[in-house]
């Protein structure tokens, strides 16, 4: 390897390593901040912090307003994993029925389905409201599951069933010659080799439930039932002191479990993105 050659790698690294700690900076600072004391944490600018505050954490994990951060944490890991088992069953049946089965007006639906990932969420905020005061859904976990499991994210939708069309239709076949009909098709065949799509769709789900702020402040009134991103929003009160060391504590343990499920599935995740996008 000659000199120039080797050179050019390096600066290669050297400036990816630039671009991701500018990208990583202000995770870096929210996890430094967690441990200076209120008062220090818009006045210093370093990472580093000058004084440790330890009790930062035990103070944040103690809760807020009488309920304990654990609590927020349930209500969100409740929330998360109905909203996952809703999209990936729902999800992958509707992209099943697109993608193999035979039915009138099938393309209509599937166009119509396409359509609606360009509808902005908040133009069926007041209507889903509407609905969901009218079955007694209000202040209650329901609004923020129910829904996915019918099948109402076409984005995940459309990536399963790009996924599904790479399969072999020699495998259903296949099956079909051997006795198994359209529901044994799906189970035994469909699922087993879309596990890369289904497991992208586990992880894009489960974090955009765990940061969602908006759709669990308009429905969740409950203070006990309010999930990580309205528990966080408790520590800062605008009339009066905010506790922003604790804040930050738990906003990083909040990351935790983000960074757990990202980590365990990449491999799969990179698999079903890249699959989806060059199978049609």
């Amino acid at each position: 390897m000659t000199d120039s050659l080797r050179g050019t790698i390096w600066l290669k690294h050297a400036v990816t390593i630039g671009i991701a700690f500018i990208m990583l900076y202000p995770v870096l600072w929210m996890v430094g901040s967690s441990f200076k004391p209120g008062y220090m944490i818009f006045s210093e600018i370093g990472l580093w912090p000058g004084q440790w505050v330890w009790s930062n954490y035990s103070s944040g994990w103690t809760g807020i307003q009488g309920q304990p951060f654990p609590l927020f944490l349930g209500n969100s890991l409740l929330v998360s994993a109905g909203a996952v088992l809703g999209n990936v069953i729902s999800c992958s049946m509707a992209a099943y029925a697109f993608a193999r089965l035979r039915f009138r007006f099938k393309a209509v639906a599937f166009a119509l389905m396409l359509v609606t990932i360009m509808l902005p969420h908040h133009v069926t905020l007041i209507p889903q409201y509407i609905l969901f005061n009218q079955l007694n859904w209000i202040n209650s976990f329901l609004p923020l599951i129910a829904p996915k499991w019918l099948a109402t994210d076409a984005f995940f939708i459309f990536l399963i069933v790009q996924f599904i069309r790479g399969l072999p239709r020699e495998l259903d076949e296949a099956a079909t010659i051997d006795g198994c009909g359209p529901v044994q098709i799906y189970w035994r065949i469909i699922i087993p080799l879309s596990v890369p799509a289904l497991i992208t769709t586990t992880i894009f789900t489960f974090l955009w439930t765990w940061d969602d702020f908006f759709s669990q402040l308009i429905y969740l009134s409950d203070v006990a039932k309010f999930t990580v991103p309205l528990g966080l929003r408790l520590f800062l009160d605008s009339s009066s002191q905010s506790d922003w060391g604790p804040m930050f504590a738990m906003s990083v343990l909040s990351l935790v479990p983000c960074f757990i499920i990202f980590i365990v599935c990449q491999k799969y995740f990179v698999e079903g993105i890249a699959t989806s996008g060059l199978k049609g």
